[in-house]
């Protein structure tokens, strides 16, 4: 084993890779620390902090469950949608509050659907070439690659990612100043397996990892989920967290996570 890796994960191929990819990030890195518009970026996203101290939020994650929520309690909450969370906006009256995503191939592949959505958007700086140029609703973030992830408090400077977005999100929610985050659509489970973080063309008809059929449809990239990642990015938010006094809940129905408190849905609404 080498961190989360078995030794025959460990291909020419797969190393080839991460070299293509470190190289790759150069320019955006250059970017990000000497452009005017990175500076003006990081002006944006200073507006976001502190601006929710004390309060509380949902971060709406995509897994099967989410059917089986009843959004519409969210109707007062400030709220988190992640990835292709508009997917089902033809279904709920819900739409969030912020919305987040900062896995590179959706931005590249689905652009032109996250464009559209009238809300502030966190994005990853790195595909910033795929969106408007102009525009106040819009706020980049700067990835970090690294080999142990960690928890950035302050998002003027490069963050983790991770295995998932929902870590990004409960970043976002730490800087903006939340006490409480409840988390909601967080299954952890997958039926896809393999190496982790893989890249692959998908090749089924439907998509049962989500809550829709064509969250992620056949003939589009995607990785592979990295679970073992995904706890250890939770375990760092919650710490993070805790140590400030302040609190994340999984109130995921029938979540197979189970690095967070779990609370029931429904005891965070007044009758």
């Amino acid at each position: 084993m080498i961190g989360r890796y078995k030794m025959s994960e460990l291909s020419r191929k797969r190393l080839l890779s991460s070299l293509k990819i470190r190289l790759g990030e150069l320019p955006h890195w250059l970017a990000w620390n000497l452009h005017p518009n990175a500076r003006q970026n990081r002006e944006h996203v200073r507006r976001f902090a502190g601006i929710h101290n004390g309060k509380r939020c949902f971060i709406v994650a995509n897994g099967p469950s989410l059917r089986s929520t009843n959004l519409d309690f969210l109707a007062n909450e400030t709220t988190f949608g992640l990835n292709r969370i508009y997917l089902y906006f033809s279904e709920t009256a819900f739409r969030p509050t912020y919305y987040v995503t900062m896995n590179e191939l959706i931005l590249e592949q689905f652009s032109a659907d996250i464009n559209k959505l009238a809300v502030p958007k966190f994005l990853n700086w790195n595909r910033r070439a795929f969106f408007e140029k102009e525009g106040r609703d819009i706020v980049y973030l700067k990835s970090k690659m690294v080999i142990n992830d960690f928890f950035q408090s302050d998002l003027t400077k490069p963050l983790v990612v991770g295995a998932t977005v929902t870590f990004a999100a409960l970043q976002i929610a730490y800087y903006m100043g939340f006490q409480e985050v409840v988390l909601v659509g967080l299954d952890h489970d997958y039926a896809e397996k393999g190496v982790p973080s893989g890249l692959e063309t998908r090749t089924a008809e439907q998509d049962l990892s989500h809550f829709h059929p064509q969250y992620f449809p056949k003939g589009v990239r995607w990785q592979l989920p990295d679970l073992l990642r995904s706890e250890i990015d939770f375990a760092l938010a919650r710490k993070a967290f805790e140590a400030d006094g302040r609190r994340i809940y999984d109130a995921t129905i029938n979540g197979k996570c189970q690095v967070f408190e779990k609370r029931d849905y429904s005891t965070f609404f007044s009758k």
